[in-house]
C-alpha cells in the first residue's frame, strides 16, 4: 500500500542465469522433415543477470549481467548504486551512512525509501552484504527476506520466465557476447512493457476521474 501511494518503492531482486542452449518447450518443422534444435557447450559460457523489479509510482526493471559469479560484493554496488542511486555505489556506503558516526545522521539517504525483498540465497544472506543491512537502512533501503524456499512469493519470478520463454526466440547462441545482448533485449522488452503497463494504468485513472466530474454531471455541482 505504501508503494502504490509513493511513500516507498517495493522492489523485487533476484539472480537468473542465461546458458548458450535454452530450454525449448516446442518448435515446428516442416511435413515430413524431423525438427532440428541447435545446441551448444555450455561450460563455462553463461550469462548471469542480477535483476530488480521496482513496483510503486514508478515501476521499473533494472538489471546487470556478468559471465562470472554474482557474490556479495557485487550484489552490495547493485543495491547502493542502481536501487539507492548513491554516487560510488557499495565504496561510499559507510562515508554516506555512517560519515558523521554510527548514530548520527546519514550523509546522504535515498529520495523515496525502499524495500528490497529477496530470498535466502547464499550471496543475500554473506555477511559481506547482510552485514551491511544497518547502513543500508540508513540510506534508505530496507531488506525484507523471504521464508526458506518459497520463490512464488518474488514477483520478479514472472519477469525471468517470461524473458526467458517470451522474448528470447533465439535459443541457442555460440558466444557470451550474443547471449549477453539476448538477455539484454529481452529485459528491455520486459522493462518497455513494465513502464507501458503504468502509463496505461495513469490514462485509466485520468480518463475515469474525468469521466466522473464532466460538466454537468451532479458530483461535479456538488
Amino acid at each position: 500500500m505504501a508503494a502504490h501511494a509513493g511513500e516507498r518503492d517495493l522492489i523485487f531482486l533476484d539472480e537468473s542465469g542465461f546458458a548458450p542452449t535454452m530450454p525449448t518447450g516446442y518448435t515446428w518443422s516442416r511435413i515430413g522433415q524431423p525438427a532440428v534444435v541447435p545446441k551448444e557447450d555450455t561450460k563455462d559460457r553463461r550469462v548471469n543477470v542480477l535483476g530488480a523489479e521496482v513496483v510503486g509510482t514508478a515501476p521499473d526493471l533494472l538489471w546487470r549481467r556478468t559471465t562470472g559469479k554474482i557474490d556479495a560484493g557485487m550484489l552490495l554496488d547493485f543495491v547502493a548504486a542502481d536501487l539507492a542511486g548513491l554516487g560510488g555505489g557499495a565504496g561510499a556506503l559507510e562515508l554516506a551512512a555512517d560519515g558523521l558516526g554510527a548514530d548520527a545522521m546519514p550523509l546522504w539517504r535515498r529520495p523515496r525509501p525502499c524495500t528490497v525483498v529477496l530470498d535466502n540465497a547464499s550471496a543475500h544472506v554473506a555477511k559481506a552484504f547482510k552485514g551491511r543491512r544497518r547502513q543500508l537502512a540508513k540510506i534508505g533501503v530496507e531488506l525484507f527476506y523471504l521464508p526458506p524456499r518459497s520463490p512464488e512469493l518474488n514477483d520478479i519470478e514472472l519477469i525471468w520466465r517470461q524473458a526467458k520463454y517470451q522474448d528470447y526466440p533465439r535459443r541457442a547462441h555460440t558466444t557470451t557476447d550474443a547471449i549477453g545482448e539476448a538477455v539484454d533485449r529481452a529485459m528491455n522488452h520486459q522493462r518497455d512493457r513494465i513502464r507501458q503497463s503504468a502509463t496505461n494504468l495513469t490514462r485509466a485513472a485520468l480518463a475515469g476521474g474525468a469521466a466522473r466530474l464532466r460538466p454537468g454531471d451532479s458530483s461535479a455541482r456538488r
